[in-house]
């Protein structure tokens, strides 16, 4: 399965082989539901936040997606137990600046983005 997200072990205890620190890559489109493989999706996201321990560094560099989806992995790095750090690497747009905000820290660039729009919607169907 291909995702637009990586896992990255830095520091272990070597006595315990305890991760003190994991460094988190988010480069993708936000989704509720990977369509073709290819999509950051929260319960896939929360089993392997779940699977480690530690302090997580989260690079961002994604044009958002689906803001329910969005909110959901804000949700589990703000439940997360260890210190989460977001540094935005390129783009942080749409549903992604919601993400962004879950840091306990959060640092960009100067030639990093955020952006942040109002809400939008479209509707469309039979009148029936």
């Amino acid at each position: 399965m291909r995702k637009f997200w990586q896992w990255k072990n830095q520091k272990e205890n070597s006595e315990n082989n305890e991760i003190l620190e994991r460094t988190l890559f988010l480069n993708g489109t936000i989704a509720e539901e990977s369509w073709f493989d290819d999509d950051i999706t929260p319960q896939l996201f929360k089993d392997e936040l779940n699977a480690g321990s530690g302090n997580i560094t989260v690079w961002i560099n994604s044009p958002g997606g689906d803001c329910v989806a969005a909110a959901q992995i804000y949700n589990m790095l703000m439940d997360y137990k260890g210190c989460v750090t977001v540094k935005i690497d390129g783009i942080a747009a749409s549903a992604a600046s919601v993400i962004a905000m879950a840091g306990t820290k959060v640092y960009m660039s100067p030639v990093s983005m955020l952006m942040i729009h109002n809400p939008m919607t479209v509707a469309f169907g039979n009148r029936n």
